[in-house]
């Protein structure tokens, strides 16, 4: 069989849950450059309840993601995707119904409750092989990127034409559309690892926060995403300082994000097939330590910004598709949707303190103080990812059957009980499974049958 290249579920799979991603998080990005700009319009609005408004969204996500990521493991990826989709769209009604600020805080919470960020992720990793991961985390981290480019263009655009309460609404259409995407795009993958139901989502958790491989890569991307939020309370204002209006933002932010993902790739490849992960990820912290510490003496120069956030994106780009593919690959079997949880809660609460360790250091000491506290804490972190292991190549085979039916929970345990077979997701409706094996598996003793897909 072909290893490099995706089978042609893998291939929809990921078109259709990068679709779904760019959606949802455009609903999400299309608020930023907007909501502090209207929020004089609502009663009882002050800078702290803005700034709550904004951020409150992070703090029901950061809540819900581990409990939904375990009940994913449970009943399903889909039905927890859709509820929270669903969730998503009721917080954006809320907030469009809203004439004061607290009505607005409300429907933002409401829409943090659907935390559906690390079912998703779950669901990415069930429906690809190893080998492929990074590459599919890489097309989510395409799609999040160029909604995020997008919303920078119509936010303003959507409000000026039909107001907060609009653009509320667009947020919650987009939702219900990421509902019927849900529905009739994602392939449905039936999950099973070796012993996943029978330990307790306790001792689920307990494993997860006690393998220090895995604590690495989530206190990684809360590092991550503090820097992202840290900086960017200070840059737009930098930009504008050195003569960028804001109405063309955009116009900078398209071009570097377009040479951000171009240049990651090369880097992809070259960490994923000549396995120097380890690497490349290390130099890409250093690289963010590089330009925030630059930043102290060079932020107020324009071309030096434009370097700055383009060789930021570079890197921020990298470690935001490697790490979750790291994390997927690193985990014990049966874990992922929990691993996942765990995972994106670090994300959102790194996003919440980033936002107020940047917002604290820019008003207390100003911008070279947010700088240094940004290079500061991608320092720790390239202290603490030093020592990280970059987890043994297990091997993912295809598995193809041409019975009218099979029955899934039986393949699942006739083939777990193979030496060497350790983890396998089985698609019924695809006539495929996707088992990941150890160097002792001999798939000449795979039942009768089954054959090796591609």
């Amino acid at each position: 069989m072909n290893h490099h290249t995706m089978s042609a579920a893998e291939r929809r799979s990921v078109a259709s849950l990068a679709t779904l991603y760019a959606f949802r998080m455009l609903g999400l990005f299309m608020l930023l450059p907007v909501l502090s700009l209207y929020a004089g319009e609502y009663d009882h609005s002050t800078p702290v309840l803005v700034g709550l408004a904004l951020g409150i969204y992070g703090l029901g996500q950061a809540a819900l993601q581990v409990p939904l990521g375990m009940l994913s493991d449970r009943i399903g990826r889909k039905p927890v995707i859709i509820a929270g989709l669903l969730l998503f769209a009721a917080g954006g009604i809320v907030a469009a119904s809203a004439d004061n600020i607290i009505t607005v805080i409300l429907g933002r919470l409401l829409q943090g409750t659907g935390a559906i960020a690390s079912t998703l992720t779950a669901l990415l990793a069930d429906l690809t092989r190893e080998q492929h991961r990074t590459k599919a985390m890489a097309a989510i981290g395409v799609s999040i990127g160029v909604s995020f480019a997008l919303a920078m263009v119509i936010g303003p655009l959507a409000a000026a034409a039909v107001g907060v309460s609009g653009l509320f609404l667009l947020t919650s259409l987009l939702a219900v559309i990421g509902v019927f995407i849900t529905l009739w795009l994602v392939p449905t993958p039936d999950v099973g690892g070796l012993n996943a139901d029978s330990q307790s989502l306790r001792g689920l958790l307990g494993r997860c926060l006690h393998d220090s491989d895995l604590m690495r890569l989530n206190l990684g991307i809360f590092s991550l995403h503090a820097m992202l939020m840290a900086i960017f309370v200070a840059v737009p204002g930098l930009l504008e300082e050195q003569g960028l209006i804001r109405d063309d933002h955009w116009k900078m932010y398209l071009p570097v994000m377009l040479v951000a993902f171009i240049a990651m790739v090369p880097l992809i490849i070259l960490a994923e097939k000549y396995n120097r992960m380890k690497q490349i990820f290390l130099s890409a912290i250093t690289a963010i330590i590089v330009v925030l510490s630059a930043a102290i003496w060079f932020a107020h120069d324009y071309w030096y910004l434009i370097v700055m956030i383009t060789i930021f994106f570079v890197a921020f780009n990298l470690l935001e598709a490697s790490l979750p593919s790291l994390v997927s690959k690193t985990v014990y079997p049966g874990g992922k949707g929990t691993a996942m949880g765990v995972y994106s809660t670090f994300q959102f609460l790194g996003a919440f303190f980033g936002g107020a360790l940047g917002g604290g250091l820019l008003g207390l000491w100003g911008g070279s103080a947010l700088f240094i506290g940004a290079a500061i804490l991608a320092g720790v972190w390239l202290l603490v990812a030093w020592g990280m292991a970059v987890p043994a190549k297990a091997d993912n085979l295809v598995l193809a059957w041409k019975f009218g039916t099979w029955d899934a929970a039986a393949l699942r345990q006739e083939v777990l009980l193979m030496p060497g077979a350790l983890d396998i997701t089985v698609l019924e409706s695809e006539q495929l499974a996707y088992l990941r094996v150890s160097q002792d598996f001999d798939p000449a003793s795979l039942p009768a049958g089954i054959r090796l897909g591609s």
